[in-house]
């Protein structure tokens, strides 16, 4: 891990809920870009047109920023979607802990939803184990390594299930998306 002074921001990703996906929640990447500059972001690029964003940014903008961009997307389009924020040492560190990629699984099947929150004990007790069969799942902090046999269209192990589940918010990426955004954030 290495030290920034206090003059270097540091890096961090947003992913966004549902954003350009299916022909719904159409949100150009142009005008989410100039939505974080303005929130006193810089250096900011998007990975694709689902709402990936690697920026750099002081605390005191991050404290805030989920909060702050999830209102102006919904003030200026109408959207509600959730905004979860990953620090670049953090998302290097779901690369490297990827239980099921450690057991051999096939990358295609492999996919991360990150948590707003970290869900409490009693509540990762109380989820199905068997809810989606084939599909797996692994609980680690505020990320859930999924592995669906089935594919993200046919799971059952949804956002919808995590965040009633677990009381907060998920949102999910490909293993492939991951692994961008980690190679982006570096």
């Amino acid at each position: 891990m290495t030290s920034r002074s206090a003059k270097t921001p540091a890096k961090y990703v947003a992913l966004l809920r549902g954003i350009n996906v299916g022909g719904k929640n159409m949100l150009p990447m142009k005008e989410l870009v100039g939505l974080f500059s303005a929130a006193g972001c810089g250096e900011v690029v998007t990975y694709i047109q689902s709402g990936n964003i690697v920026f750099c940014a002081e605390d005191k903008v991050v404290k805030q920023l989920d909060r702050v961009i999830a209102k102006q997307v919904e003030d200026r389009f109408g959207l509600k979607v959730p905004v979860v924020l990953r620090t670049a040492s953090e998302l290097d560190a779901v690369v490297r802990g990827n239980p099921f990629l450690k057991a051999g699984a096939g990358e295609e099947m492999l996919h991360v939803l990150f948590l707003a929150d970290r869900p409490s004990a009693d509540l990762v007790a109380g989820l199905d184990p068997a809810r989606s069969a084939p599909d797996e799942y692994v609980v680690v902090g505020r990320d859930i390594y999924a592995k669906l046999v089935t594919g993200a269209a046919k799971t059952k192990l949804t956002n919808a299930y995590f965040d009633s589940k677990l009381k907060t918010v998920s949102t999910m990426r490909n293993w492939r998306t991951v692994l961008k955004l980690a190679e982006m954030s570096s």
